[in-house]
């Protein structure tokens, strides 16, 4: 039998196509043609990879007073338990109301002009030997004449708005030595194939929380929102790897 062997560019163009393959997912979406993409398992925010315990600056720690033969616990807002969320595992609501609207424009110009001449008329008696030595053509009065002009004029103008309203339920991961929560919602909406996926994180006081559980986004410190998903409309608006590394890297 005899082996047959590829030719040098027919390998180096296997070799191309399948570094492009896995370079832009094509096998991971492959494994899902004709299907919604899946969503994600229910899992512990704390076991995620990802997940860092939060350490933030505290204030030095005091004990609460207690008045004895009270009913009221201070910063209670029901007469027997406090319903608020105040422990790891608690849920509580965010809601996020983003109604963004910012446009900045700036215009530059600027121009130069400037004029340089040069000569000598009288060196010691020797300016008669300029024209010898340059040529008859050569002026001692005017040997060097320079001018230059430059202008430059910029337009920049950016304008944004951006509008999220809606509202998840998290759950509390970390209770601060200050007192304060760490937050974090997750949230995914499939729709037909295109998978929604809402995350929300930060640092709030217990005293923000709503009597109804509830505590506004922009009350939150440190917050981190993302709203995007995964699936046939995302794949299509998204450059494809290779296009994403020719823009980084040509100059041009």
């Amino acid at each position: 039998m005899t082996r047959r062997s590829m030719s040098r560019p027919a390998r180096l163009a296997t070799l191309l196509a399948v570094s492009s393959l896995s370079g832009c997912g094509t096998f991971s979406n492959l494994a899902y043609v004709g299907k919604a993409p899946p969503m994600s398992p229910i899992t512990n925010p704390t076991a995620a990879p990802t997940w860092r315990p939060v350490s933030m600056p505290m204030p030095p720690l005091h004990e609460v007073p207690t008045a004895p033969d009270s009913l009221w616990r201070r910063g209670a807002r029901a007469f027997f338990k406090d319903q608020r969320a105040s422990r790891v595992g608690d849920i509580i609501t965010i809601t996020v109301n983003i109604n963004d609207d910012a446009t900045l424009k700036d215009q530059t110009t600027l121009g130069r002009t400037s004029s340089e001449s040069l000569g000598v008329p009288n060196l010691f008696g020797l300016e008669s030997l300029i024209p010898r030595v340059l040529g008859k053509s050569a002026n001692p009065s005017s040997l060097v004449s320079l001018s230059g002009a430059g202008n430059s004029t910029g337009t920049g103008q950016i304008q944004r708005n951006e509008s999220v309203a809606l509202s998840l339920a998290g759950e509390i991961t970390q209770v601060l030595p200050d007192g304060n929560f760490v937050v974090v919602a997750r949230q995914e909406m499939r729709v037909n194939d295109e998978l929604r996926v809402l995350t929300v994180s930060g640092i709030c006081r217990p005293q923000d929380i709503a009597s109804s559980n509830t505590i506004q986004a922009n009350q939150l410190a440190e917050a981190r929102i993302s709203y995007g998903g995964r699936g046939l409309i995302s794949g299509q608006q998204s450059p494809r790897v290779g296009q994403q590394v020719l823009d980084d890297l040509v100059p041009f």
